[in-house]
């Protein structure tokens, strides 16, 4: 599959992408902890059936060394003890958060609780602009049939 737009080979060239994914530089200087953005960021990917950002945010992951049995169990988070009780509240908020029109109700009161009690506001409000940011960019990237597979470890920091 082909790329319709190769925004990403030279950035400098659009503005508009340029600006555009500086939110995203701007949320790795984040207090949210390193690992759970990648793990939000990889459950936003999946849930949206972005292959380019699921390339990307598991070699991330794996590189800094996370476990591959973290790693393949991501998609299945609820069913799985190696997540801690904060990292489960993102990713819940997380999947809500990309789930809106199927939710009814977006992110429910209770789930937001959930995160509340393990981030503070300065945190959680860098984990709401990450779940936005991620399904934007996969958005993006779905619209125009950004590649998957060649991404390496480093290539977007």
């Amino acid at each position: 599959m082909d790329a319709r737009l190769n925004y990403p080979a030279n950035p400098a060239d659009n503005e508009v992408f340029k600006s555009f994914m500086s939110a995203g530089r701007a949320l790795r200087d984040s207090p949210l902890p390193a690992s759970t953005r990648e793990l939000v960021a990889l459950r936003v990917s999946q849930i949206n059936g972005c292959a380019v950002c699921v390339d990307m945010h598991t070699k991330e992951l794996a590189a800094a060394g996370e476990t591959s049995v973290r790693l393949n169990l991501v998609p299945a988070w609820r069913d799985a003890p190696v997540f801690s009780e904060a990292e489960r509240a993102a990713l819940e908020l997380a999947e809500q958060g990309t789930r809106v029109a199927d939710a009814g109700e977006g992110v429910g009161d209770d789930v937001w609780a959930r995160a509340a009690h393990h981030y503070d506001e300065e945190q959680l409000t860098a984990l709401a602009v990450l779940v936005s940011f991620m399904n934007a960019v996969n958005r993006l990237n779905i619209i125009t049939r950004q590649p998957a597979g060649d991404y390496q470890v480093g290539q977007l920091h």
